[in-house]
């Protein structure tokens, strides 16, 4: 069964008991230029506030501008004719706080965490590394990095991102049908049941469906939950289309 759920993944996570699920393949928001969620001590300085973290984050600009470099500070300054807030969960540009994390785990056995770099996890010796095929000369990110809670060796995965002619890109951050099968093979048992928490352009529902694995997949955008749902439907009437051939 794949179930596609437009829901606040919080909210459907704390009403689960524990290990409801037997893995988690998650793709949150990486925070990268923006916000990321710690402990942290906050300070009223120049207008606004510092918040001071326990761990080396970046640094945030009033203009919202990518972070230069590393620091253990990030200033948001503010006034009555510009102001600059925190955004909500589920921005592109926030991270998930530490009660997603906990949650997570605290809701499915194991994990595979997409931009599990850019978080504070606990050490993995299995990554899992998407290598994007793509020349010495492309200017956004060459690969990117999933932090697994297996106990296993590192993998890569070799492929050109999505946005071909089979495959239309819908969400920004959209990754290869292929991507998710490899991740599948490699990590997932027959009858292991999947969730998502971030579901976006429904990619893993199309790996799950051909795959046979049952699926919960969670999204708070209602335009991508349609637009995830709309793909799911397409891939299923083809499907049944085929077998009555």
């Amino acid at each position: 069964m794949i179930e596609l759920l437009h829901i606040d993944c919080m909210e459907y996570m704390k009403a689960l008991p524990d290990n409801a699920f037997d893995l988690a393949i998650v793709d949150p928001p990486y925070g990268t230029g923006s916000i990321t969620y710690m402990p942290c001590r906050r300070y009223n300085a120049a207008g606004g506030f510092i918040d001071r973290y326990d761990v080396a984050i970046a640094t945030l600009d009033a203009k919202r501008q990518r972070p230069r470099f590393k620091n253990n500070s990030m200033k948001i300054l503010h006034n009555q004719n510009a102001k600059t807030t925190i955004n909500n969960f589920g921005d592109f540009n926030t991270a998930p706080p530490p009660e997603y994390f906990k949650e997570l785990m605290r809701v499915s056995r194991n994990q595979i965490i997409w931009g599990g770099n850019y978080f504070l996890l606990p050490p993995s010796r299995c990554f899992v590394v998407w290598d994007k095929c793509q020349g010495e000369n492309f200017s956004l990110s060459m690969a990117e990095l999933a932090w697994t809670s297996f106990q296993s060796v590192a993998k890569i995965f070799k492929k050109q991102s999505s946005g071909n002619a089979r495959y239309k890109r819908i969400h920004p951050t959209q990754k290869p049908p292929e991507l998710y099968k490899f991740l599948l093979r490699h990590f997932a048992k027959p009858g292991d049941r999947i969730i998502d928490t971030h579901l976006g352009s429904g990619t893993i529902a199309e790996a799950c469906h051909e795959m046979g694995f049952d699926l919960t997949g969670c999204e708070i955008d209602a335009d991508y939950h349609a637009a995830a749902t709309t793909r799911l439907e397409v891939i299923q009437q083809k499907c049944k289309s085929n077998n009555n051939e």
